[in-house]
Formats: structure tokens, C-alpha cells, sequence
């Protein structure tokens, strides 16, 4: 079997929708996914977000980094034996090349590769180092930010078993770091809001220009009048989000 982080085909392109749940980001992934040579996949269960912890075990470590940094070659009874040799760079890139030949697996006429992962409210913590990893490991990755109305969002299938207020609160603070990182990255990033392009397709006009692409007029109007099934939950999945009180 070839190894799937040597696989030649990889697209150099690639786009990701971030979010959290019940934003209306299948409507996005959806409507880029018209776009010729584009194939943006679903959700992964946030599976890069392990890779990243991975990562920045190795590039943190305070032990991991004095080795890397004195160079001396470490003798077979250290405890540490051959941490100097660790490349956190080089480790990110093939953690990524990985990701994407195995999870992603893009298709052969594909041009730009990419997701839409809902799962970032889990990750608060380092959700700032994560998509710095996510922008370094995928050097011409772009992102596309998704927001809805907050109170829109508790009302919506199974946020409804959560506390408004945490909830809320949670979705300010996820949001600041989405624009935190927009206006660090304005040429690879935007923010979005639901409300508004749901009302004026017009306000998709930015993510063209970021893209470089749209979508022929039809299937823009197609995609936007078709109504999603996806809304109610089987019983057993409905806190597929996970308890906010973990995430506080």
C-alpha cells in the first residue's frame, strides 16, 4: 500500500469552512462545491484537531526545544535520546499532507481541496494556535468563517438542551478569535454571516474575490433554494456537539 503522505496528486490549494453547529455552513459547503475543480468535504469529526495536539507536544515542549536549539547530539542513556533531532516544521507539513491524502482524498480533477468542520467550540482553548497550525500546514489555504445570529443558534435542534447563556457566550468568544485571525490574515480570510447572505446573495461578493471563483448563477439559485434535511436529530445524536460544561 502507498503511503498516503507521498501521494503525488495533493492539490497546493485548499479551502476551509469553520464554524460552529447549526450555522447554516452546509449551505456554504454546498454552494462552493459548485464551483468547478472544487471538492469540499464534509465534517471529520474535527480529525486534524488531534494531529495538531500532536504537534504542538513536540514543538512546546520546554525539553524538546533547549535540545533542538544547544544541537548536541544526545547520548543512547538520555531520557531524551534524539528529541535535538525533531523538526516541528517538517512534522506539520507531513501531519497535513496525511490529513489530506487520507481524510480528505481528493478527487483526481480536483483543484482545491478542503472541509467544513462545525466543531470548534470544543477546541477554544487554542483555537488561535490551530488555525495557525491549519495556515501553516496548508500554505494557500483560505478560510471562510461562518456566523449566524446567536439566538438564532439556542433555538436550533439540539443547542436546545444547553444553557442559552453559556452557549452564547461560548459563540462571542469563539467569533472574536474568527476575527481575530481574519484581520491578521485579510487575503486568506473572511467572515461571513448567515443572516445576511441568506437575505442579498450580493453579500457573497467578497468570497469570490478571496476565492478567485464562483459559481455559475444557476447553481448559486439552485443551491440556495434547496431546503436542508439535516435539521432534526435522531435522539441518540442530538448532543453529537458534545455538554457545554465541558468546554467552559
Amino acid at each position: 500500500m502507498t503511503d498516503p503522505a507521498t501521494k503525488a496528486s495533493l492539490p497546493d490549494e485548499y479551502v476551509f469552512i469553520v464554524t460552529y453547529g447549526r450555522s447554516g455552513s452546509t449551505v456554504l459547503q454546498a454552494l462552493v462545491n459548485t464551483i468547478p475543480g472544487y471538492q469540499i468535504r464534509g465534517e471529520n469529526q474535527n480529525a486534524l484537531y488531534p494531529l495538531f495536539q500532536g504537534w504542538k507536544a513536540i514543538a512546546t515542549s520546554p525539553d524538546m526545544q533547549r535540545m533542538r536549539r544547544a544541537g548536541d547530539m544526545s547520548e543512547a542513556t538520555h531520557p531524551w535520546f534524539g528529541a535535538e533531532n525533531t523538526d516541528p516544521a517538517s512534522y506539520r507539513a507531513a501531519l497535513c499532507r496525511t490529513f489530506a491524502a487520507s481524510i480528505l482524498q481528493p478527487g483526481s480533477e480536483t483543484r482545491v481541496s478542503g472541509f467544513k468542520e462545525i466543531r470548534t467550540i470544543p477546541a477554544q482553548p487554542d483555537l488561535a494556535e490551530y488555525l495557525e497550525f491549519m495556515r501553516e500546514g496548508f500554505p494557500k489555504a483560505r478560510f471562510i468563517f461562518n456566523t449566524r445570529d446567536p439566538e438564532k443558534v439556542v433555538r436550533s435542534s439540539w443547542w436546545r438542551q444547553h444553557d442559552p447563556a453559556k452557549l452564547t457566550s461560548m459563540i462571542a468568544r469563539t467569533e472574536t478569535a474568527f476575527r481575530h485571525f481574519t484581520r491578521a490574515n485579510p487575503d486568506r480570510a473572511i467572515c461571513l454571516h448567515h443572516d445576511d447572505y441568506i437575505a442579498d446573495h450580493t453579500r457573497f461578493a467578497p468570497l469570490w474575490r478571496l476565492l478567485g471563483a464562483q459559481p455559475a448563477p444557476d447553481a448559486l439559485a439552485r443551491v440556495m433554494a434547496t431546503r436542508l434535511t439535516h435539521a432534526t436529530l435522531p435522539s441518540h445524536d442530538r448532543r453529537r456537539a458534545g455538554p457545554v460544561e465541558a468546554w467552559a
